[in-house]
């Protein structure tokens, strides 16, 4: 195609054989390959150096997946991207275009016949008009690093995740945990701001929807790991010791909402510390802000919902102007980020 020699072409993927198919298939379309990393990291980092026209990533890569330097491309050198995937299944899709593609591409099936021929023209078609495509940086998507820091190798392994959050909670739950796979070496607590009633509602609700088992905590019980436990009404529940036993404690005077994001959220800043991620989701109020800059304190990774997908951008907000956040994220950025520190426990 005349014209269409001017778009440089980026592509990340870790099969030799594969690079080359798609190099020849991308040549043949008039394109020019500029640069080919093999893992997630140099893509991110070739991106920033060469300045492509446009990418071609792949969501499978080893070390940093695909869709956190989707994150990373897109805030620090926003630039057209095309995203192939294997699992041409709907959330991977919303995930990959919520994270800033223009537009994803299903890899064909193994063994399909003409497939490669096929594929190898779509794939030039969708990259014409994706290098087309006029992108904006992600500015709420802010890492604080697109580098590991240093001395990053020497966290500790995490052990739980705790989230908090109030109005329009229910939904944003639904969707970051849906990114978590089954069998998760982690476990999840939950605290979201409920009337008295609904908590068990919520519970099963949940439970039919994610892929992890969903319950009600218990005074004097264990958090359990790959299982999503839901902070019960009528005090707050802390995180007592190592074992993540949990004990419901009375609400402090004054208490406003009980259970209280910020005494978890401190409980698990003393017991853990770095062993542990924070999120905060969107809700009205301030709870939650103080409970996770402890966390922050104390080494743990933390997460606050940006204010364009949160229903109620207030305990978010706080939390930022605290300075206890380290990524402050949409709502689907929150489910990939989750998705790539979190991994599924090896059997």
């Amino acid at each position: 195609g005349a014209g269409v020699g001017a778009f440089r072409v980026f592509r990340a993927h870790d099969s030799p054989v594969e690079r080359r198919l798609l190099r020849s298939a991308l040549q043949a379309g008039g394109f020019q390959v500029t640069g080919e990393a093999r893992n997630g990291r140099e893509a991110v980092a070739l991106v920033a150096r060469l300045r492509p026209a446009a990418v071609l990533l792949d969501l499978e890569l080893p070390g940093m997946s695909g869709l956190e330097a989707l994150e990373h491309i897109m805030s620090a050198s926003p630039t057209p991207v095309l995203v192939r995937t294997a699992r041409a299944d709907p959330e991977q899709r919303a995930l990959a275009l919520a994270a800033g593609a223009v537009d994803v591409l299903a890899k064909p099936a193994p063994g399909e016949p003409c497939a490669v021929e096929q594929h190898a023209d779509a794939l030039r078609k969708q990259m014409r008009v994706v290098a087309r495509a006029r992108v904006i940086t992600h500015p709420r998507n802010r890492w604080r690093t697109t580098a590991a820091p240093a001395g990053a190798h020497a966290r500790p392994a995490v052990r739980l995740l705790v989230l908090g959050a109030s109005t329009g909670g229910p939904q944003a739950l639904l969707t970051v945990l849906s990114a978590l796979p089954p069998g998760l070496e982690q476990a999840v607590l939950v605290v979201q701001h409920m009337a008295d009633g609904f908590l068990d509602g919520l519970a099963s609700w949940l439970d039919g929807h994610l892929r992890l088992p969903v319950r009600v905590g218990q005074s004097g019980g264990r958090l359990a790991p790959g299982t999503v436990t839901l902070a019960p009404s009528g005090g707050n529940f802390l995180v007592v010791d190592a074992g993540l036993r949990v004990l419901c404690s009375p609400p402090g005077p004054g208490q406003h909402h009980v259970p209280g994001i910020d005494a978890t959220m401190r409980s698990v800043a003393d017991i853990l510390g770095p062993a542990a991620i924070g999120v905060v989701l969107t809700g009205m109020g301030r709870d939650g802000a103080l409970g996770l800059t402890a966390m922050h304190d104390r080494g743990a990774v933390t997460v606050a919902q940006d204010e364009p997908s949160s229903v109620v951008y207030g305990m978010p907000a706080a939390a930022v102007e605290l300075g206890g956040v380290d990524h402050e994220l949409s709502v689907h950025a929150i489910a990939c980020f989750l998705r790539t520190t979190l991994q599924p426990a090896v059997t």
